[in-house]
């Protein structure tokens, strides 16, 4: 019998962890980067259960985007510098022997410099690849991605890995990024 309440505890506890993951990404999605900022130093166990929340998520699919960018990096010469924007656990910079600056609103690793996406503490033209990697949250996305050109060096890469539906239309999106001075080089 307690088995059986042991495995239903389970259970309510997974729904309840999943509703707070689908709330707490609701408002990544859909206030400003200085909102998820405030949020999650007011309740820093918010972004752990976050990330919880991600990693089960990411685990059903197919393959990591991180991958991805790491195996892309691992082609490409190591004396290149990235800017790893929303890095949550620092895969990318542990997976690569690039200097990589890592950023994101609470440190899940002592690598990670805690600020806002649309203000991080690079000098403009410093970075060889910015990578946003499931981390293009917010309603200022426009500053977001403005502050990746400004810190870019001329001919640097933007990468992004993004699920589909985070976009009403993703043929906006690469016409947008492209008059904010980036031109599409895969999709």
């Amino acid at each position: 019998r307690s088995g059986r309440s042991a495995a239903l505890r389970a259970r309510m506890e997974e729904r309840l962890l999943g509703a707070r993951f689908r709330y707490l990404n609701q408002q990544l999605y859909t206030g400003s980067s200085r909102d998820a900022a405030r949020l999650f130093r007011a309740d820093p166990a918010a972004f752990h259960l976050y990330h919880q929340g991600f990693e089960r998520q990411v685990r059903r699919w197919p393959e990591r985007p991180v991958q991805r960018i790491v195996r892309y990096l691992r082609r490409r010469p190591a004396s290149l510098v990235v800017a790893d924007f929303g890095c949550g656990d620092c895969t990318l910079a542990e997976s690569v022997k690039n200097q990589v600056h890592c950023f994101d609103l609470v440190p899940l690793s002592p690598r990670v410099t805690v600020c806002d996406m649309a203000k991080v503490p690079l000098a403009a033209e410093s970075v060889d690849v910015a990578v946003f990697c499931l981390a293009l949250m917010g309603t200022n996305l426009q500053e977001i991605l403005g502050e990746a050109n400004r810190v870019l060096k001329p001919g640097g890469t933007l990468m992004v890995a993004e699920v589909a539906s985070r976009f009403e239309d993703t043929h906006a999106f690469l016409k947008a990024m492209t008059q904010l001075g980036f031109r599409t080089i895969s999709k």
